[in-house]
């Protein structure tokens, strides 16, 4: 029979009052605790119950050490309390013990596997049942308040049961609503700040939730606080016033209605002083923007405005947090006004004045663009790549990172069908190349361009078909300039691929030649590859190490990757040789390079293939052959890469013909220069090529005949023959001239033999009906805009017939023509003494054929030198002063272009001269300056190579190589200028100093050390010296053409004399003179009278023309700033004076020139000084010199020796 609960509970209490060991005292404890349990919530029990309550506040027992007896103990206060509510039957200070007991209980909470933690959690829900810890606060536990807050804070965890969690959140928010102290709330907020930062996630969950259920309590204690924190930040005595935005951060999470007084006060913190304030701010207000998805930006705008000016501050810290913020905000949110304004802040900060913000600027625009392709605002991508250009190599060098991570994520995008090509994304790349535009900057030259095409523009996974896509449309977004620095880039490659199969056919030849011979090859070829790396010095010993391996598979592997074209194949076979390697070799980084220079890593044969057969899908589509970027893509692959057309044949013949003559053009100009790589016949090809030549353009039917000749086999060889017949038929019928010209014109280069069954009635037809006419009746009589006056088609016709009759006096196979050259080069003179041009013939078009004449000229003169007169020489030169601006500009650039490539003669810079001080436009002046600049620059290079020094070369034969010689023909020139000035010119001075000024514009060249290798003075000294013995050797010689003129040469060797002396300043004494000098034997002969009439100048007048000169020559280069060439040349008289006036100083004596070089007497019946030029010292008198002084028996030695050498060699420039 089961006994009362009452009963039990006294004899419980009874026996407890007894002392007892820990057993029976726990056995005892369990008995009233298991009856407590039993009653029910009644205040009549209190009597039954007052025996058991009275022994358990013995202070032994609430002071017991043992825990199993506390929790037991714990169990049966947490009972009474409950059955005897809502008034305990303790007293307060017996109240007090029991809390303390009951919290110590609850920090135990945290260990779960504990046997007495049910029964925890139980007295913990009973407590919060009956919400007897506000009692705590009545009795004045304040401390055990805080401490019992504390504990549930450490004990709680995330893997507590929801009915525990709840439980203490119901006794704090009890407490909460009854009182909130200063120290309670320091508690509770720094608990929030308790997220991330290494404490218990739950403590912080369950700051959350009581802020979240008490926030209307706590918010006038939170606003005070956070208030004084801004309002006061300096001030001291709390800790968490340091963590102050942590909090207001967590707050807005939980509860933001707390925050409505506090938030509007953040923007003080952004207007204040303090950096370090406003980077914090702008942090927060970041964060809070990002968590409200922008809502912030809404409810509180006026903080939103200010802390869009952060992205302006003044302190590039607080601009950077700003940005970082931006990148956050926009990722959340990518729509709406506030993600744009936020977007335009950024925008600014790509043009920051402060480099590391311009980079994170950028970074972040890429980065936000990666993460939403399809919506990101497309301006502002290309806003980003503008970047690429930056003057700072830091910034250029992370955009263009971060703009191909871009690109990359946007072919991946479009290969997978999400994103359609965007003109906006595909001008990435043309932005990257433009940073190779800057040459002097290592991070981003040719070799790091070829790298970034290779490897970094596109993703691996990317194949050929897709590549190509954007190839065809980034291609269109390609200047000119692009255009160059692709080609480059492809050629520098090109160059590499030759050189390393040189150096693997050479490698397998040194295994049985002599290895020294092969070795020196092998090296050259090292030294050549090395220059295509970064890093050339380390380049070279990395291909010594090569060269050392004994493995023939690596060589094997490198020559499969320059034989293979295919793009599949070539990336296994990468793979394949690097593995070979091994990633652990410590050059691995130079084979991975170097296994992309050997390969086709940029464009392969699929990616032709690709093209070729996106055009011909489109042949019939001709408005989508308006824009030729594909076309120039395939002309800028198949120009280097010829090879890559092999297997693509049928396709590219489809392509013939186009609706579009431009496109022709480029399909003739792949056809001729791959043809020699691929299978292709001529006879499947031929009516097209024919057509070309007949109706088509000028530009195709020189194509097209080039073609032919390329393509022409065995069986083809009458097809020229043929082709004649009907050119000429054409031309009798006044069809198409201009091409049919051009096309004659043509094969009489490539088949001079077919040419010549019909020369004489082709030339007949020009000359007759073409060139002596004034205009041609079948043309149409409208005119053509050259760049210049108007000129006629009739002119242009005229030319075009003088271009055929050139081409065919130059056959690309030397062939004996003297009958035919003779007669072109009369009909040349007589255009340019205006005795060919028909009367009636215009001003402006007389002005074009006289150009075309001079040019004809020139051209010729690539072969045909020995047969150009003196006087039609002349004629040409003088083009260089022609009146016409057009005329000049364009026969200079012709001179000039002829003369880089080594086409012509030296003697053609005499137009250069010429064109110095020419009356034409500034510009023109300002490039013939810096063309003659370039030209002594360059020849005196190759002439130093060749043959030394000027002083080394004192026979005068080899000094003939130098530019400076060319003034024997200047002199020439002007001597037989209709211009020159008598001695009673009306002009005055300036008549001299304009007519003379050619003459000092090419002795200021002579002499500038800018001009020689180093600037070395002492070459300069040597070079006057030697142009002292050629005016010394004029002097002595008479005009070959025209003996009436040899006054006016003399005249000219005496003022080139007084010249020299002025300009150079310390030249050297006659005895550095050369012992020979040798004159051209068509415009100078032996003077047989010794005795030469010496010419009487002024030196003061001469003085004042050198002034005048060289006024005259600086004020028209100052006319224009384009040309740095032509301020060398005329600045450099004054700076080797400035260099040469100490040495001059310190040379009076030995050094000195003495007198009988160039001595000054008084003037003879008041005219002046007189001139005495110098005199090379006498040689050995030759064994018969009778009748002769010992000057003109050398000069007659040195004429005959020179006419021997001169008709020695079939081209004149080359001595």
């Amino acid at each position: 029979m089961s006994v009362p609960p009452e009963k039990v509970l006294a004899d419980v209490g009874r026996r407890l009052s007894e002392p007892l060991s820990k057993d029976p005292l726990v056995k005892l404890l369990k008995k009233a605790a298991s009856a407590l349990s039993e009653l029910r919530q009644s205040s009549s029990l209190q009597h039954a119950i007052a025996p058991l309550s009275n022994s358990l506040v013995q202070k032994k027992l609430l002071q017991h050490k043992d825990k199993d007896v506390r929790i037991l103990l714990a169990v049966c206060f947490s009972e009474i309390i409950r059955v005897l509510a809502p008034t305990p039957p303790f007293s307060d200070q017996i109240l007090k013990g029991i809390f303390k007991l009951i919290i110590s209980i609850f920090s135990e909470l945290s260990d779960v596997e504990n046997a007495y933690f049910g029964k925890r959690v139980k007295i913990l829900e009973t407590i919060a049942a009956l919400r007897c810890c506000v009692l705590m606060l009545d009795i004045g536990c304040e401390n055990l308040v805080l401490e019992m807050f504390n504990i549930f804070f450490s004990v709680v965890r995330d893997e507590h049961q929801q009915n525990l969690l709840q439980a203490m959140l119901s006794i704090m928010v009890a407490i909460v609503e009854e009182k909130v102290s200063k120290n309670l709330l320091d508690v509770i907020l720094s608990n929030l700040l308790k997220e991330g930062k290494g404490g218990s996630y739950g403590s912080f969950k369950l700051a959350v939730s009581l802020v979240e259920n008490c926030a209307e309590r706590l918010e006038p204690h939170i606003r005070g606080f956070l208030t004084s924190c801004i309002s006061e930040r300096d001030a001291t005595g709390n800790e968490l016033k340091e963590f102050y935005h942590e909090i207001i951060f967590q707050i807005y999470q939980c509860a933001p209605q707390i925050l409505i007084a506090v938030m509007p006060n953040l923007t003080q913190e952004l207007l204040t002083d303090q950096v370090d304030v406003r980077i914090k701010a702008v942090h927060l207000i970041g964060k809070l923007l990002t968590h409200s998805r922008l809502q912030l930006a809404l409810e509180y705008r006026p903080l939103f405005i200010e802390f869009l000016k952060r992205f302006s501050d003044k302190s590039s810290e607080v601009r950077s947090s700003a940005v970082d913020c931006a990148k956050a905000c926009y990722l959340v949110k990518s729509s709406g006004a506030e993600a744009f304004e936020i977007l335009t802040a950024l925008q600014g900060r790509l043009l920051d004045f402060d480099d590391k913000i311009r980079i994170q600027a950028v970074t972040v625009v890429c980065e936000l663009a990666q993460a939403n392709l399809e919506f990101f605002p497309l301006e502002l991508i290309l806003q980003a790549a503008d970047r690429v250009r930056d003057k700072k190599v830091s910034v250029r060098k992370k955009a263009m990172i971060k703009l191909l991570e871009l690109y990359h994520a946007y072919c991946i995008k479009c290969s997978e069908g999400l994103l359609p090509i965007t003109d906006h994304f595909e001008q990435i790349p043309s932005k990257i190349i433009t940073l190779c535009f800057d040459k002097d900057c290592k991070e981003f030259s040719l070799q790091k361009m070829e790298l970034m095409l290779a490897e970094d523009l596109f993703p691996a996974s990317l194949p050929a078909e897709e590549r190509v896509r954007h190839w065809m449309a980034l291609f269109s977004f390609f200047t000119l300039p692009h255009c160059k620095a692709l080609d480059s880039i492809l050629a520098q490659k090109q160059r590499f691929q030759r050189e390393m199969r040189t150096y693997l056919s050479l490698r397998e030849i040194g295994k049985v030649n002599s290895p020294e011979e092969v070795n020196e090859k092998i090296s050259a070829c090292f030294k050549k590859m090395s220059l295509s790396f970064i890093d050339s010095i380390k380049a070279e010993e990395c291909f010594g190490k090569l060269h050392q391996m004994k493995d023939n598979n690596i060589f094997k592997a490198l020559l499969e990757l320059v034989r293979e074209q295919n793009f599949s194949n070539i990336q296994s076979n990468q793979e394949a040789f690097l593995k070979r390697i091994g990633d652990k070799h410590s050059n691995y980084e130079f084979f991975r390079v170097l296994s992309l220079k050997c390969a086709y890593s940029i464009f392969t044969v699929d990616h032709v293939r690709s093209i070729l057969e996106g055009l011909l899908s489109k042949k019939n589509e001709r408005e989508q052959y308006l824009d030729t970027t594909n076309f120039d893509l395939l002309v800028s692959i198949v120009s280097i890469f010829p090879t890559l057309l092999r297997g693509s044949e049928d396709q590219f013949l489809g392509l013939f013909p186009m609706e579009v003559e431009q496109l022709n053009e480029k399909l003739l100009q792949m056809l001729i220069r791959a043809g020699g790589h691929i299978s292709i016949k001529l006879r499947d090809i031929y009516p097209f090529l024919e057509q070309a030549c007949l109706e088509g353009s000028r530009i195709q039917s020189k194509q097209a005949v080039s073609a032919m000749a390329l393509l022409m086999s065995a069986s083809d060889e009458l097809i020229f023959d043929d082709l004649c017949e009907k050119l000429l038929g054409f031309l009798n019928r006044g069809q198409n001239m201009p091409t049919i010209l051009q096309s004659l014109g043509c094969i009489a280069q490539h088949s001079l033999s077919s040419f010549q069954l019909h020369a004489e009635e082709i030339t007949q037809f020009i000359i007759q009906k073409i060139i002596s006419d004034v205009e041609v009746p079948s043309l149409n009589k409208k005119t053509v805009n050259h760049g210049g006056p108007m000129c006629s088609a009739s002119c242009k016709l005229k030319i075009y017939g003088l271009k055929t009759l050139v081409k065919s006096c130059l056959p690309l196979q030397v062939a004996h023509g003297q009958n035919q050259i003779r007669g072109l080069l009369d009909i040349l003179l007589k255009i340019l003494q205006e005795e060919e041009i028909p009367d009636g013939v215009v001003e402006a078009d007389q002005a074009h054929l006289r150009l075309a004449a001079a040019k004809s000229v020139v051209r010729l003169s690539t072969r045909w030198d020995l047969h150009i007169s003196p006087r039609l020489f002349n004629l040409s030169m003088a083009l260089a002063r022609d009146p016409s601006p057009v005329v000049c500009r364009s026969f200079l650039c012709k001179i000039n272009k002829l003369l880089k490539e080594q086409a012509i003669p030296k003697r053609y810079a005499c137009a250069l001269a010429l064109g110095c001080c020419s009356e034409c436009l500034s510009d023109t002046k300002a490039d013939a300056l810096n063309y003659l600049g370039q030209f002594f620059r360059e020849y005196n290079r190759r002439a130093r190579l060749t043959h030394g020094s000027p002083r080394q070369n004192m026979d005068g034969g080899a000094l003939t190589t130098f530019p400076a010689y060319i003034v024997v023909f200047l002199i020439h020139v002007l001597a037989h200028d209709r211009g020159f000035p008598s001695a009673d010119s009306q002009d005055g001075e300036y008549a001299f100093a304009s007519f003379y000024s050619p003459l000092i514009a090419l002795l200021q060249a002579s002499v500038n050390p800018d001009f020689y290798a180093g600037g070395k003075l002492e070459e300069v000294n040597e070079m006057a010296s030697y142009l002292y013995g050629i005016f010394s050797a004029v002097k002595r010689a008479v005009d070959a053409v025209d003996i009436r003129f040899t006054s006016k040469l003399h005249r000219l060797s005496e003022i080139g004399l007084f010249m020299v002396r002025k300009v150079a300043h310390n030249p050297r004494p006659p005895s550095h003179s050369p012992r020979l000098v040798l004159l051209p034997s068509s415009l100078y002969k032996v003077n047989d009278d010794a005795r030469s009439e010496e010419a009487h100048l002024d030196e003061g007048f001469m003085e004042r023309i050198l002034l005048r000169a060289e006024s005259f020559i600086s004020r028209k280069a100052a006319l224009s700033s384009s040309s740095s060439s032509s301020v060398e040349l005329i600045q450099g008289c004054s700076q080797v004076r400035k260099k040469t006036a100490a040495a001059a100083a310190a040379d009076s004596g030995e050094r000195n020139i003495p007198s009988s070089c160039a001595s000054i007497s008084p003037g003879l019946s008041g005219q002046g000084n007189k001139y005495r030029p110098p005199r090379p010292p006498p040689p050995a008198p030759p064994a018969t010199a009778a009748g002769r002084g010992q000057h003109s028996s050398l000069f007659s030695e040195l004429h005959k020796f020179h006419a021997t050498f001169f008709y020695r060699f079939p081209r004149y420039n080359d001595f």
